[in-house]
């Protein structure tokens, strides 16, 4: 019988684990731009107060 191998086990799961943080980290992204865009007149009263 084949020993296990722990190391790609290891590997696969720190792969996982960083994919579920990128995707989390895209979640966040996805819901700032969404709020930004709910809330347009905030944005532009302050870039015309820059201008």
């Amino acid at each position: 019988m084949a020993k296990p191998n722990f190391k790609f086990q290891k590997r696969q799961k720190e792969l996982d684990k960083k994919k579920k943080q990128e995707e989390k980290q895209q979640r966040k992204q996805e819901r700032a731009a969404s709020s930004l865009e709910e809330e347009p007149g905030a944005e532009e009263e302050g870039e015309s107060e820059t201008e």
